[in-house]
Parts: structure tokens; C-alpha cells; sequence
């Protein structure tokens, strides 16, 4: 079988996205007459038709499909190199791919990944959300690391290693329109006045914080529930209720205007774990990472 011309695969890619030949004409600027001729002989060369006609357009055979598909493939990576060769030209790039357990905050994430985000050349990549399905993308070695609420479960089947980064108390901030001098010098007895927004029932921390409050004989008004730390700190800055943060993520509520401290939560902390793969932890900004274990 003789090598497929890649000039007639695209012609056949556009006419195919396109629908039809006049339109493929127009986006190529070319006559529907070249188009045709060299999608024909593609055809012949793969020895079955690719396209049908379908009213006033076309449409993909079976053995166009199979053809369409690689030719997505080829031309989705042609349309990369540009920027891989310009990227590759300014100097190497360090490639560090993150997995966010669902619920984990946000802040305090940033603040565990503060010590390689200024390495020159390093392109960062974040992915969220549940324990069990990024577990499996680091066993298949697509995540360079995880953090979670929680450790790997022991009977896991999955090479994984575990790492606890941090133990941090967990405080509690609002807006000043909740905020007062009354409900800080009477925390945490006004968090059952205070409208109060906390992470869903699916983040290890949730579990702590009902069983803290229970402890102190508190019945919450529960204004609102969200599995996005960041986002939960974003509506609490616009004045809907208070709500937890480790003290390391407080760092960050800095750049929300007008949120303040309410109180400290003895008692109530929070863990963020490192779980990777054995091969994993010799990559070199895994290292830097796993190196906080010791807050």
C-alpha cells in the first residue's frame, strides 16, 4: 500500500468538518474541482470511499470515519507544534501535574505548592476531583502527585506512598457585616447566630467541623455548602455567612477584602496528605513538596 499523501488527508479533513466541497472550497480559497480531485485520489490510494453524498453536502462512510478520526489526531498535534517549538526554543520546560482531592482547600493547596511555583521553566498543571479516581491517574503515572484530606486506603491495591504535609487549626473568618465585636468576643457560641458556609458532606473536613460543633453544644444555621474552597471564600466575602479556613490558607484571604477573623477552632484541624507513586517521589519538585512535612 503505497504512504498516504497528508495533503489530500487534509483536504479530505476540511471537506469532511465542513460538510461538503463548497464550503471546503471557500474556508481552503481553492476551486471544488482541485478539492475533489484530491480527495478522489485518497480514495484510491486507501482503496474505499471516504465520503458519501448526503443532499446538498456530504457525509463520512464507515471507512471515512475510521479516516476522520486519525486525521483529527494528526492535524490536532500539527496544530501544537507552533507553540512546542517556541516553548522548546525559550528552554526547557519542568512539568509538575497535580491532583486536588474534592473539598481540599484551595488556599492552603496553593500555599503546600508555594515552594515550586517560581522554578524557571515550570509549567504547572492542576486537575480536581475525587480521592479514588486520581489515585488511579498517579498509579498511571498521568499525576506526578496528589493531595487529599486523607491518606490512601491501607488495602489499597495501588503502589502508592502517603506523606502527611500538614496539621493545621482550622479558623474561622466573615465579612464584617457578621463580623462584629460581639460575635468575636463570644466565639464560638455565635457560630449557632452566624449563617454559616461550610464544605460539602464529601470532604474529610466536613466530617471534623460537625463533630467539632457538636462538641460545643452548637446547632448551625447552614446557609450554604460548596465543594469549591475558593468559591466558598469568594461568596463569604460578599456578605453570605462565616466560614473555616486552615490558618496556612488564611494566608491567602488577604486579596479578599473585608473578610476578619472570627475565632480559632481548638481542637479542630484540618490534614493534607502527599500521596504519590513509588517512581513518583523522585521527581525533583515532588521532592521540594514531600521536603514541608515536617509543618
Amino acid at each position: 500500500m503505497s504512504p498516504v499523501n497528508y495533503r489530500h488527508l487534509y483536504y479530505f479533513w476540511v471537506v469532511a468538518k465542513e460538510g461538503g466541497f463548497a464550503r471546503a472550497a471557500e474556508r481552503l480559497g481553492m476551486a471544488i474541482q482541485t478539492i475533489s480531485a484530491q480527495v478522489r485520489s485518497l480514495e484510491q490510494a486507501l482503496g474505499h470511499q471516504l465520503l458519501k453524498p448526503a443532499g446538498r453536502g456530504v457525509a463520512v462512510t464507515e471507512a471515512g470515519q475510521v479516516a476522520l478520526a486519525r486525521a483529527e489526531e494528526i492535524f490536532q498535534l500539527g496544530a501544537r507544534i507552533p507553540q512546542e517549538v517556541a516553548s522548546a526554543a525559550t528552554g526547557p520546560a519542568l512539568r509538575l501535574a497535580v491532583g486536588l482531592s474534592d473539598g481540599l482547600s484551595k488556599l492552603a493547596a496553593h500555599g503546600l505548592l508555594q515552594p515550586v511555583l517560581q522554578t524557571p521553566g515550570l509549567k504547572l498543571v492542576c486537575h480536581e476531583g475525587e480521592v479514588e479516581q486520581l489515585m488511579a491517574e498517579l498509579a498511571l503515572h498521568r499525576l506526578d502527585l496528589v493531595l487529599a484530606c486523607q491518606p490512601p486506603p491501607h488495602n489499597s491495591s495501588l503502589r502508592l506512598g502517603s506523606e502527611r504535609l500538614m496539621v493545621s487549626r482550622v479558623d474561622w473568618y466573615g465579612p464584617a457585616s457578621w463580623v462584629d465585636a460581639v460575635a468575636v468576643a463570644d466565639f464560638p457560641a455565635s457560630l449557632a447566630r452566624l449563617p454559616l458556609l461550610l464544605p460539602t458532606a464529601h470532604a474529610a473536613l466536613r466530617g471534623r467541623i460537625d463533630r467539632w460543633l457538636s462538641d460545643q453544644g452548637l446547632v448551625p444555621r447552614v446557609a450554604g455548602e460548596f465543594e469549591d474552597s475558593a468559591l466558598l471564600s469568594l461568596f463569604a466575602a460578599h456578605g453570605m455567612g462565616v466560614f473555616p479556613v486552615t490558618a496556612l490558607g488564611a494566608a491567602d484571604l488577604e486579596a479578599m477584602h473585608g473578610l476578619r477573623l472570627l475565632g480559632q477552632s481548638e481542637g479542630l484541624h484540618e490534614e493534607i496528605h502527599a500521596i504519590h507513586a513509588r517512581r513518583g517521589q523522585h521527581h525533583l519538585l515532588v521532592q521540594r513538596i514531600l521536603a514541608q512535612q515536617s509543618r
